[in-house]
C-alpha cells in the first residue's frame, strides 16, 4: 500500500510539474552560474545562507506570478498594463526587455565558451550554432513539445549537485555556515551579494512564470480569456506545488555551485570572472570529472535559460502593445509579431558576440537594469495579488504578504547597495 502511495504521488508530481519547475531551472542560466561561481570563489561559504532565505522568497514571488496568470487568464504584464499608469508600465517593460537582451547575449557567450572548452571549434561557430538551434526550437516546435523538452533539460542541473560531491566538500562546516548568516562590510563582498540576489530573484522569471501558466491553459483548450479566468482549488494547489519544487530545485543548484567553488577555488585563492574560468580552475584541483560536469552543465542550463529570456521579452512586449495573437501555443504564421520579437532578441544576443561585446559588461548592465526594475515590479505584483477585484478569493495570505514585504526590503537594499558601491572594488 505504501509503495502504491509513492507511485501515485510520483505520477501526480510528473503531471503537475511544469511552469514552476521550468522557471526555477531557468533561473540557473549560464549568467547565474557565473555569478554563483564567483561568489563561491571569492567569498567562500559566507553566502550559503542566502540560498536558505531566498528559497521562501522565490516561492512566494513566483507563486504570486502563477496565481495572477491562472486567475486573470492573462500574463503579468497584461495585468500591470491595466492597473498601472501607462508611463510606468512602458518603463518597466522597456527595462525588462533590454536587461533580457543583454542576458541572452551573455548566456549564448557562456554556452559557446563552455562548448569550446570541450570541443575545440571556433567560438563564433558555437555562438551561431546555439543561436540557430534555440531560435528554431522556439519558432518551430509545438508548445507541448517545447515545454516537455525544457522540463527534461532540467536534469542537466544535477551536474552541479554531483560536482559538489566529487570535490569532497567539508559538509559539517558547510551545514553550520548555511544556518549562520554572516555579512562582511566590504565593498567587494556586498557587491557580490547584490549580484547573487539580482540573479536569483530576477524580473524576467515573474513574467515567464505567469505566461507559462496561461500557455498551459491554452494548450488544454481554453483559448479565450473568459474560459481561462478563475481557478479551482486543485489548480492553485498544483501550481503552488510546482512552484515550490521549482524554486527549491533552483536554490539547491545555487547552493551546490557555491559549495563547489568555495571548496576548491576559494581555498586555493584562484581568481575567476566567469563559470568557464571556474571550470578551467577546477580541472587541476578536482579532476577531469568535475571539469566536464561543470562545463557541460553550462550548455544544458543555457538551453533552458535563453528561451525563458527571449520568451519573457516577447510576452512582455506582446501584452504591453496588446497584440491580437500571441504566445507559444500560436504558430509563427498566426502570431508573426510575437515571434519576430523572440527572433530579434535572439539575433541581438548573437550580434553582441559577433561584434565582441564583453559578456562580463553585459552581465553587469543586465544586473543593474534588473536591480532597478525588480523593486517596483515586486511592489506592483504584491498590490495586484491583494486586489479582490482581480484575484477573487485567491488574494495573498498574511504570511505571503510578510515574505513579499521582506523580499521587497531585501531587494531595495540590494539596489541601493549596488549604487552605493558603484565603481568600488
Amino acid at each position: 500500500m505504501a509503495q502504491n502511495g509513492i507511485v501515485a504521488r510520483s505520477r501526480r508530481w510528473m503531471r503537475v510539474l511544469g511552469p514552476g519547475l521550468i522557471s526555477g531551472a531557468s533561473d540557473d542560466d549560464p549568467s547565474g552560474i557565473s555569478t554563483y561561481s564567483v561568489a563561491g570563489a571569492t567569498t567562500g561559504y559566507s553566502m550559503l545562507w542566502l540560498a536558505l532565505i531566498t528559497t521562501p522568497m522565490m516561492a512566494v514571488v513566483q507563486g504570486m506570478s502563477a496565481r495572477i496568470g491562472l486567475v486573470s487568464g492573462i500574463g503579468l504584464m497584461g495585468v500591470i498594463r491595466k492597473v498601472c499608469p501607462l508611463w510606468l508600465a512602458y518603463a518597466l517593460a522597456t527595462i525588462v526587455i533590454v536587461a533580457n537582451t543583454f542576458n541572452v547575449g551573455a548566456d549564448i557567450a557562456g554556452m559557446a565558451a563552455s562548448a569550446q572548452l570541450v570541443w575545440h571549434l571556433p567560438f563564433l561557430f558555437w555562438v551561431l550554432f546555439f543561436g540557430v538551434v534555440l531560435l528554431s526550437a522556439q519558432v518551430f516546435l509545438p508548445y507541448r513539445t517545447l515545454a516537455n523538452t525544457l522540463k527534461w533539460l532540467t536534469i542537466s542541473l544535477f551536474a552541479y549537485v554531483v560536482t559538489a560531491f566529487v570535490v569532497h566538500a567539508p559538509w559539517p562546516e558547510i551545514l553550520k555556515r548555511t544556518v549562520t548568516p554572516e555579512i562582511h562590510f566590504s565593498a567587494s563582498w556586498l557587491t557580490t551579494m547584490v549580484g547573487v540576489l539580482g540573479t536569483t530573484i530576477t524580473p524576467y522569471l515573474f513574467f515567464w512564470q505567469s505566461d507559462l501558466e496561461v500557455e498551459e491553459e491554452k494548450s488544454a483548450g481554453r483559448t479565450t480569456i473568459a474560459q481561462r479566468k478563475g481557478a479551482t482549488d486543485q489548480e492553485i494547489k498544483d501550481a503552488h506545488l510546482d512552484v515550490n519544487i521549482g524554486m527549491l530545485f533552483s536554490n539547491l543548484v545555487m547552493f551546490f555551485i557555491i559549495v563547489t567553488c568555495a571548496t576548491t577555488l576559494f581555498t586555493a585563492h584562484k581568481n575567476i570572472q566567469t563559470a568557464q574560468d571556474a571550470a578551467e580552475a577546477l580541472r587541476p584541483l578536482a579532476g577531469n570529472l568535475a571539469y566536464l560536469l561543470f562545463t557541460l552543465g553550462m550548455v544544458g542550463t543555457g538551453m533552458l535559460g535563453v528561451p525563458a529570456l527571449a520568451g519573457s521579452s516577447a510576452f512582455v512586449a506582446a501584452e504591453m502593445f496588446a497584440f491580437r495573437r500571441m504566445g507559444l501555443c500560436e504558430t509563427a504564421k498566426s502570431a508573426p509579431k510575437f515571434y519576430a520579437i523572440i527572433a530579434a532578441g535572439m539575433l541581438a544576443g548573437i550580434v553582441m558576440n559577433v561584434i565582441h561585446v564583453d559578456p562580463i559588461k553585459a552581465l553587469f548592465w543586465s544586473a543593474v537594469l534588473n536591480g532597478v526594475a525588480a523593486v517596483p515590479i515586486l511592489i506592483v505584483m504584491t498590490v495586484i495579488a491583494n486586489k479582490k477585484s482581480i484575484m477573487g478569493k485567491w488574494t495573498n495570505s498574511r504570511l505571503a504578504n510578510a515574505w513579499a514585504l521582506l523580499t521587497i526590503v531585501l531587494m531595495s537594499g540590494a539596489a541601493i547597495g549596488m549604487f552605493a558601491f558603484w565603481g568600488k572594488s
